[in-house]
C-alpha cells in the first residue's frame, strides 16, 4: 500500500486523524483498489467511527492486493502531524509489503526539509465492521456544525451525556402564553441519577426546528435519545472544518445514532471523494418513561395533518433565533416554588437508581461482525432575563 497526498486533501486527512483520535485510541487501515477506510472504536465499545477516501482524493495512490489491513496507534500518528499543515508540499504513507512490521510516513516540507517516521503496526488487527443502514432510521434532522455548537455552548463544559427529544411539529397555532409551546425539538442535559447530592446545572433547550436545523423529519410519537457529548463536538469540529452540514439520523432509546456529513443534495457521499459516519450507542431507558420527562408537554397534531412532517430551511439567519427557549436550574433539593416547570422538574429528581452497568447499549451488542483478517442549595427568587432573544431562567 501507498499513497501520496497534499494540498486541500492533505487538511481534510489530517482532520479526519484529529477526529479519529478523539474517538478512540487505535486506528485500522483497509486498503481495497477501490478505497482506503479508516476505522476506530473506543474503549467502552460506544463510539465507531469510520472514514473513507477514494482514490482520486490522493495524489498517488496503489495497493498491492485484494485487500491490505494494518492497525496503528493514533497517538504516533498525530505526533507525525504535529508539523504545521501550512508548511508540508506532500505527505508519503508506504507499506512495503502486507507483511511489514512498519509502515513509513515521510513529509516533505517546503523548506526543503524531509521528516521521515516508521510506525509500528500490527498487520492483523482486530477489525469490526457494523452494520447499520441509515435509511432505516425514522427520524433525522440536518444541521449546520456552527448552528448546533451555539446551541451546545448553552450546557456546562463539563456535561457528559445529553438527551434529545423529537416530537412531531403541530399544525396547531402556537400558543403565545407558553413560552414553549410548539418546540419540536428539546436538549437536555442528562444527570446521573446514581449520584448524590450532585449541584450540577440541569439546562434544557426547546428548538423550533424551523427555525434552527436545515431539515427536521418525524413522525408519531416522540422519541428520544442520550448519548455522549464528547463524541459529538469531535465530529461537529470535522464537519465544520470541511464546511459541511451534519446529517443526525435516530430511532429510539436504546437503538444507536448515526451522524454523517451532508454533502449537499446528497446523501450517502457518492458526489463526494471522501465520507465519514460517526455511530454512538444510547442509553437503553427512555428519559420520557422515568419520571425525568421535563420537556413541554407534547402537541397534539391535527386531522388534516400529513403523516409525515418535514420542516426545511433556506438560509440561515445570522441573528439568534426567536423561536429557542432555554431553562436551566441548579439540581440539588433547594426549596423551590410551585410553578408548573418546577414540578415537571421535581419528577426527575425523583428517578429511581438506574444500573449504569446495564443503561447503556455497548456497541458489541449491535450488529457488528468480528471479521478474522453538597450540599443543598438555598432557594432565592427567580430572576428572569432575555438575552440573545432567549428566555434565560436560573433558580
Amino acid at each position: 500500500m501507498e499513497f501520496s497526498i497534499s494540498g486541500s486533501s492533505l487538511k481534510t486527512l489530517s482532520r479526519s486523524i484529529t477526529c479519529l483520535a478523539r474517538i478512540g485510541n487505535e486506528l485500522v487501515f483497509q486498503s481495497s483498489p477501490s478505497q482506503l477506510s479508516l476505522h476506530t472504536l473506543n474503549s467502552s465499545r460506544s463510539a465507531y467511527q469510520s472514514i473513507t477516501f477514494k482514490p482520486d482524493f490522493f495524489d498517488v495512490y496503489s495497493v498491492s492486493g485484494a485487500l491490505v489491513q494494518c492497525s496503528v496507534l493514533l497517538k504516533a500518528i498525530c505526533s507525525v502531524l504535529r508539523t504545521p499543515i501550512a508548511s508540508i508540499d506532500h505527505l508519503n504513507v508506504v507499506l512495503p509489503d502486507s507483511d511489514s512490521s512498519k509502515v513509513l510516513w515521510t513529509l516533505e516540507c517546503f523548506n526543503g526539509m524531509r521528516k521521515s517516521y516508521w510506525i509500528t503496526c500490527n498487520v492483523e488487527p482486530d477489525i469490526q465492521h457494523l452494520s447499520l443502514d441509515r435509511r432505516k432510521l425514522p427520524s433525522s434532522f440536518i444541521v449546520r456544525p456552527r448552528d448546533l455548537n451555539r446551541l451546545l455552548s448553552n450546557f456546562q463544559s463539563t456535561l457528559q451525556e445529553i438527551t434529545i427529544i423529537a416530537t412531531q411539529l403541530s399544525a396547531l397555532p402556537l400558543d403565545a402564553a407558553d413560552e414553549i409551546g410548539g418546540k419540536a425539538v428539546e436538549l437536555r442535559s442528562y444527570l446521573d441519577p446514581t449520584k448524590e447530592n450532585d449541584s450540577s446545572l440541569h439546562t434544557q433547550l426547546w428548538i423550533d426546528p424551523t427555525e434552527e436545523f436545515v431539515k427536521y423529519t418525524h413522525s408519531g410519537d416522540p422519541v428520544d435519545v442520550t448519548f455522549g457529548v464528547k463524541e459529538l463536538k469531535a465530529f461537529l469540529a470535522y464537519c465544520e472544518g470541511c464546511e459541511v452540514d451534519v446529517h443526525l439520523y435516530l430511532d429510539k432509546a436504546g437503538e444507536p445514532i448515526l451522524m454523517a456529513p451532508k454533502f449537499g443534495l446528497d446523501d450517502d457521499g457518492s458526489t463526494s471523494n471522501f465520507d465519514a459516519s460517526l455511530v454512538l450507542a444510547t442509553m437503553l431507558v427512555s428519559q420520557l418513561n422515568n419520571g425525568g420527562n421535563s420537556s413541554q408537554p407534547h402537541p397534539t397534531v391535527a386531522n388534516n395533518r400529513a403523516p409525515e412532517n418535514q420542516a426545511t430551511k433556506g438560509n440561515t439567519c445570522e441573528n439568534p433565533s426567536d423561536h429557542t427557549r432555554i431553562w436551566s436550574e441548579l439540581s440539588g433539593s433547594a426549596v423551590r416554588d410551585s410553578t408548573s416547570a418546577d414540578r415537571r422538574v421535581i419528577g426527575e429528581r425523583n428517578q429511581n437508581t438506574i444500573d449504569q452497568g446495564t443503561t447503556i447499549q455497548r456497541i458489541d451488542a449491535m450488529n457488528i461482525s468480528l471479521d478474522n483478517t453538597g450540599d443543598e442549595m438555598p432557594a432565592r427568587q427567580m430572576e428572569c432575563s432575555r438575552t440573545d432573544a432567549r428566555w434565560c431562567r436560573h433558580y
